[in-house]
């Protein structure tokens, strides 16, 4: 009964501004759009030319490409933002700040080659001025040079741009590969639905053709359908343009040069969890679960729609803070990453944390590098040593066609 209240309590905190203040934000939103133009920091300058934009984004010489996942900063307007459900000897200075130092902490460490923000980026109804909050909260990935790209969350629009506008202000800044929408997709529903082509190792045979492919999508804020409550979902228009980008990659691996005799592996990013992430229990994931699976009240379908397509291994998500588990289902993995802010919800005493994930080339007969071979998975909390925690493998090409049976809630057999 404790545990039901404590799940109660946690959905409340989450949904409270929005319910009492969509309406009012949103109209906000618009007349402050309207009044005061938009301030961006120097570090995070829009980008003057197309000449400008990042690389496309490649595996290193080692033949691995890491990607640091980081949901939820709620990030608002820096050090007057206190934190929330932290330790009462951690209240003291502790503020967005923190935030930025842990993302800043993890890029020490890992090194990444690219970083993945999915959704919830700012807590929009705390933050005065949206532009200068999305400014600071990516700053430690500008300042750092690396490529980064984010998605959106329920939230992020709150504040005093629109969903639209924040998107179109997040591809305006530097070192960034996130897109608006894809160009060939003439009506899509939501903002920030885009792929990213992975090319192998400069200078071997695939370095000309996407050995990882990213895909990003808007899982939505709240529903807008009078009779359907609660959160977003992806729709029809999204999941349309999802099956003809995965159908024109396979083709382009499986054509020369180099033709392959399946598709390159494909990672999917976004922010609301699928109502399949409440498909496992503690016996069939690798980390915790310690809140309910917030999902849309609606099943749109996509879980099924990427199992169709045939490429995806995992998916990766974030808007649960206390869960932070991977699970098998259908032959996909099904990620979150758990709660990185510290104007987010968390826990006092369960630290904050990053998911990193590893994918590996084969190394060929002649010494080269390959098609991607293996795609690893840990995360890593944020205390005095970083420690690194839950390591598993995602997926192996050796292992690939051979699907684990995962029981599922609700059957007995």
């Amino acid at each position: 009964m404790a545990q039901a209240s404590s799940v109660l309590n946690l959905n409340v905190r989450k949904l409270w501004v929005s319910l009492s203040f969509h309406g009012f934000v949103a109209a906000m939103a618009v007349l402050l759009l309207c009044l005061a133009p938009v301030n961006v920091s120097a570090a995070a300058r829009r980008q003057p030319s197309q000449q400008q934009l990042p690389q496309k984004p490649r595996f290193d010489r080692n033949g691995q490409f890491k990607i640091l996942q980081v949901a939820d900063m709620h990030y608002a307007d820096g050090k007057t933002t206190p934190c929330l459900d932290v330790l009462p000897s951690q209240v003291h200075g502790c503020s967005d700040l923190n935030t930025s130092v842990f993302i800043q902490r993890m890029i020490e460490a890992e090194k990444p080659n690219f970083i993945v923000f999915t959704g919830d980026n700012i807590f929009g109804f705390d933050a005065k001025d949206s532009a200068k909050s999305l400014d600071a909260a990516f700053a430690p990935a500008i300042a750092a040079g690396i490529p980064w790209a984010a998605v959106l969350g329920n939230h992020d629009q709150e504040g005093t741009l629109s969903r639209e506008g924040v998107m179109k202000h997040i591809v305006g800044l530097k070192h960034t590969l996130s897109q608006f929408n894809p160009s060939e997709a003439h009506v899509i529903d939501g903002f920030g639905n885009y792929n990213l082509e992975v090319g192998g190792v400069e200078g071997s045979g695939f370095a000309n053709k996407s050995v990882l492919n990213l895909y990003f999508l808007d899982s939505g804020d709240y529903s807008t359908v009078p009779s359907i409550l609660g959160y977003g979902w992806i729709k029809a228009s999204q999941q349309f343009w999802f099956q003809r980008t995965s159908a024109k990659l396979r083709r382009a691996y499986m054509s020369p040069p180099m033709a392959q005799k399946s598709s390159a592996p494909g990672l999917v990013y976004f922010h609301i969890p699928l109502p399949e992430f409440a498909s496992f229990d503690s016996s069939n994931f690798t980390g915790v679960r310690q809140e309910g699976i917030s999902s849309a009240s609606v099943n749109s379908g996509f879980f099924t729609t990427m199992v169709e397509a045939g490429d995806v291994k995992t998916v990766f998500i974030g808007h649960d803070h206390l869960n932070d588990f991977c699970g098998q289902l259908t032959g996909i993995q099904l990620c979150y990453a758990g709660g990185f802010g510290y104007h987010a919800y968390g826990k006092a005493g369960w630290s904050r944390r990053a998911r990193v994930v590893v994918a590996s080339l084969e190394k060929m007969e002649k010494g080269g590098w390959g098609a991607v071979k293996s795609i690893k998975t840990w995360k890593r909390l944020d205390d005095q040593h970083l420690t690194a925690i839950d390591g598993q493998v995602l997926w192996s090409k050796s292992s690939a066609g051979t699907r684990r049976k995962k029981r599922i809630i609700g059957r007995t057999a």
